[in-house]
């Protein structure tokens, strides 16, 4: 997908309510110690933004000028600083081992794109620190709500934990997410994998 396709769906987006920040960053990160974090897909900035209110030193990736541009506001409204860039994450290599924390939220790619991405993504994640992927689960196409309409990108949590090497994963989960719009009250459904690469004087 082209940079512009993405900057036509933010403007589409960003119609609707603002939001929080994801419910399950904010369960795991809730146990962490503030330190360096990567947020990959950053979208508007809704998590880094929240991440750096509470004193982590955050750097978010995304495609969408449109996007930035918002995170760059939400941002300067919030009072903090966040290392923003823009870049393909298909082309996009963080530094191996450089972050506590490492999020990549709804990234909704075909399957060798999105297994490249979330490779990387592990890689990034630092001695002791925790990697948090979370995405429309395949399962949210006949059983869920709103989310993406083609399979191809949909994926299950057993998918995502099979390409986190070098990493523990702690939790591998098919959740469920409350979701309310003016229709009334929704469940959308999830894969969720929380993974910790073991400390250097682990055993």
């Amino acid at each position: 997908m082209k940079a512009s396709d993405w900057d036509r769906k933010w403007l589409q987006r960003l119609k609707g309510p603002d939001r929080d920040p994801n419910r399950f960053l904010v369960e795991a990160a809730a146990g962490l110690a503030p330190g360096r974090a990567l947020d990959l897909a950053c979208g508007v900035g809704r998590n880094a933004v929240w991440l750096a209110e509470r004193g982590w030193r955050v750097t978010a990736v995304d495609f969408s000028d449109v996007a930035l541009e918002h995170a760059r506001a939400r941002a300067a409204a919030h009072e903090v600083e966040v290392d923003w860039q823009r870049a393909d994450l298909s082309e996009y290599e963080p530094p191996a081992g450089a972050f506590d924390l490492v999020l990549v939220a709804y990234l909704q790619l075909p399957d060798a794109q999105r297994r490249a991405i979330w490779r990387r993504a592990a890689a990034a994640v630092a001695p002791g620190g925790v990697l948090l992927v979370v995405g429309h689960h395949l399962d949210n196409l006949e059983h869920g709500y709103a989310g993406p309409s083609s399979p191809e990108v949909l994926y299950r949590e057993q998918q995502i934990a099979a390409e986190l090497e070098g990493l523990t994963v702690e939790r591998a989960e098919r959740v469920e997410r409350p979701v309310s719009d003016e229709d009334g009250e929704h469940v959308a459904i999830d894969a969720l994998v929380v993974a910790r690469r073991p400390a250097r004087n682990a055993g």
